[in-house]
């Protein structure tokens, strides 16, 4: 368990400017976040936003997408906490496993139990995904957790 402790809350019309800037700040895809709002969260410590995440449903399996912490909070176990806690939306959800695509931080997301698969292995829905189809570039990491 990471030692931060923040609460998720689902991206609204009021939030959706901050997960498209942070996504940009962190060079993250955003041209779907105003197509697929109810895919992306907002982290809280508190009262503050500190970071953003998103999972997109494709039956048991999801996709862990966006996860950014904001740079002022940065080196706080934010980054795990909010893995945490959008795995755990995702096993609320039915998720059995989840993927993602990583262009910078393959090494993160293995410390917190995924894997590194060939891209080819992801189930068609995740497959189909914008992420994976448009978004991210073919020389990206796919990884899994099953949950």
């Amino acid at each position: 368990m990471g030692g931060a402790t923040i609460t998720l809350e689902a991206a609204d019309g009021g939030s959706l400017a901050y997960v498209e800037s942070l996504l940009e700040e962190n060079g993250l895809p955003s041209s779907d976040v105003r197509s697929k709002p109810r895919c992306f969260y907002v982290a809280y410590d508190g009262d503050e936003r500190v970071g953003i995440g998103g999972i997109e449903l494709r039956g048991v399996a999801g996709l862990l997408r966006s996860v950014a912490v904001d740079p002022d909070y940065r080196g706080e176990g934010l980054g795990t906490a909010l893995c945490e806690r959008l795995e755990a939306v995702a096993r609320d959800e039915g998720v059995e496993v989840l993927y993602l695509l990583t262009t910078t931080v393959p090494g993160f997301f293995a410390d917190r139990g995924y894997e590194e698969v060939p891209r080819d292995d992801a189930p068609a829905g995740i497959q189909t995904t914008t992420e994976f189809a448009d978004l991210c570039p073919e020389t990206a990491v796919c990884m899994r957790k099953p949950l």
